[in-house]
């Protein structure tokens, strides 16, 4: 299965969050299948971010959205979070602080995209605010209505820069984000997670959905697309976000420098450091 193809949101198009799966195994017959295709991805994810941190002429910006419990910190911890931390950095965007809000609402956002040669997670996004204000009222549609052609901008302004973007939601069932609060319930190593908030915001759980079909439909564009992925299953959700991400990164062809140093010279050193290094031991 192509999954870049199978997932991404074309341009305008309307979704329907209703009638998407969240609950698949794609071209899978065991889960074991998912997870070899997913310890395959992190590898070639490791070793061209690598190539991408030398070059410094690139960078990757990966957002992901979705439900409370849906699975971004594990997606993050199992997947993404195995690049090396030299060159790749989470943001989780908390509801803003007092300063945050007194600036426009891309400012606490623009200066979390990655440098050249990095990697930038955002767990949540500056889509929090076209989503969140919007169905618990926080912002006029005045306001938030206008967002949509800002945030456009911006994503087109990191493109333009070099820096790749990718945009996924993690698509659960609510009776899957369910049982995953009473995993939470009955792990005291959860407890921490809990938020009476996650349950009222399941009372809200269709005009969610109607807020992010309209993200998709005006903000999945050609350089910034959006991907909607099955997420019931955690190991079909991890093989298909790395097979994405994989595939991104082999696209960018990111390439080692050219060597400018003399190697037959840099040889004759380390030969005569390692023959007086013999000499002295």
């Amino acid at each position: 299965m192509n999954f870049e193809s199978e997932y991404r949101i074309r341009p305008n198009q309307q979704v329907s969050l209703d009638t998407i799966e969240t609950r698949t195994r794609g071209p899978f017959e065991r889960k074991s299948d998912g997870k070899a295709v997913t310890e395959e991805n992190v590898k070639v994810i490791r070793d061209l971010q690598y190539r991408m941190f030398v070059e410094r002429e690139q960078s990757l910006l990966i957002v992901l959205q979705a439900p409370d419990a849906a699975g971004k910190d594990g997606l993050i911890r199992k997947v993404l979070g195995k690049m090396n931390p030299q060159g790749c950095r989470t943001y989780p965007f908390k509801v803003p602080n007092e300063t945050e809000l007194a600036h426009d609402f891309l400012w606490r956002i623009h200066h979390c995209t990655p440098s050249k040669g990095k990697v930038a997670i955002f767990n949540r996004s500056h889509y929090e605010d076209v989503l969140v204000v919007r169905v618990e009222n926080l912002v006029p549609k005045s306001v938030w209505s206008k967002r949509f052609e800002l945030i456009n901008d911006f994503e087109r302004i990191l493109t333009a820069n070099g820096t790749r973007v990718l945009k996924f939601y993690l698509h659960i069932s609510p009776e899957e984000q369910l049982e995953r609060f009473k995993e939470r319930l009955d792990n005291p190593d959860k407890h921490w997670k809990l938020n009476a908030g996650d349950y009222e915001s399941r009372r809200h759980w269709d005009a969610f959905h109607r807020a992010y079909e309209e993200v998709f439909q005006k903000c999945s564009t050609e350089d910034a697309p959006w991907y909607v992925v099955p997420a019931d299953r955690k190991w079909y959700r991890n093989a298909v976000v790395s097979s994405i991400v994989a595939k991104t990164l082999r696209d960018m062809a990111p390439q080692l420098p050219p060597v400018d140093v003399d190697l037959d010279e840099i040889r004759q050193l380390y030969h005569q450091a390692h023959a007086r290094q013999q000499e002295s031991s």
